[in-house]
């Protein structure tokens, strides 16, 4: 993938959910475009669309109109098995409060990742050390804070060197130092490592980090809006 091609690119696409009167319009003729390195933030109410958003641009959904490529490829072709395979090895997702694993350590979280795309040599202290956790990879989930079990979970993302990082709520379950200190990691390996990064968020105070912000109404996606101060 070239420096000019997007690491998603989603063409007019719609979903609808639900059946008969209780069909509802989560999608609605959205696109959107991210380049590599690029910080992009999705803000609206509950409800709005965002979540089915994540859910099209990570291969969990497919959109019943339009496209979406994400590292060049377009994955509302892929079969069940290839989209669980493609989303693997190209798309990195960081879900609220880290969603880790609870009997496996920090470190072993990252390897376990691995060890499923076939790529089992992760260097694991490296990825820790990238989030400034290496000091905890022997700690389990129980015993690290909600900021710590994050930053393992932004670490777990990356493991596989995706070119697109979906991340949900991350500072939900944080209080206002550490969710900055979250949203300003995320910021950084977006340049550092060049991948593109979507984030839901309803933290207005972390939007000043972002290169753009974004807002979801009634499943459209409404032109950039000014970062916050």
């Amino acid at each position: 993938m070239t420096a000019n091609t997007p690491a998603l690119d989603i063409s007019d696409a719609t979903l609808e959910l639900g059946d008969g009167d209780a069909r509802v319009l989560a999608l609605d003729s959205v696109s959107l475009r991210v380049m590599p390195g690029e910080f992009v933030a999705i803000v609206g109410p509950s409800g709005s669309g965002k979540s089915s958003l994540l859910a099209v641009a990570g291969a969990l959904s497919r959109p019943d109109s339009g496209s979406v490529r994400v590292h060049n490829t377009d994955v509302t072709t892929l079969s069940k098995g290839a989209s669980a395979q493609f989303r693997l090895e190209n798309i990195g997702f960081v879900f609220q409060s880290g969603n880790l694993l609870p009997a496996l350590s920090a470190a072993d979280q990252l390897r376990l990742v691995g060890r499923l795309a076939g790529n089992p040599k992760v260097d694991v202290d490296s990825l820790l050390e990238s989030v400034g956790m290496a000091h905890r990879a022997k700690h389990r989930p129980g015993e690290l804070s909600g900021g710590e079990r994050q930053r393992v979970g932004i670490a777990r993302a990356l493991v596989n060197s995706p070119s697109l990082l979906l991340v949900d709520e991350p500072t939900a379950a944080l209080d206002r130092r550490r969710s900055r200190e979250v949203v300003e990691l995320l910021a950084n390996q977006a340049r550092n490592s060049n991948v593109a990064v979507v984030m839901v968020t309803h933290d207005h105070d972390t939007l000043a980090y972002c290169d753009r912000v974004l807002e979801m109404t009634d499943g459209a996606l409404l032109p950039a809006v000014p970062a916050a101060a």
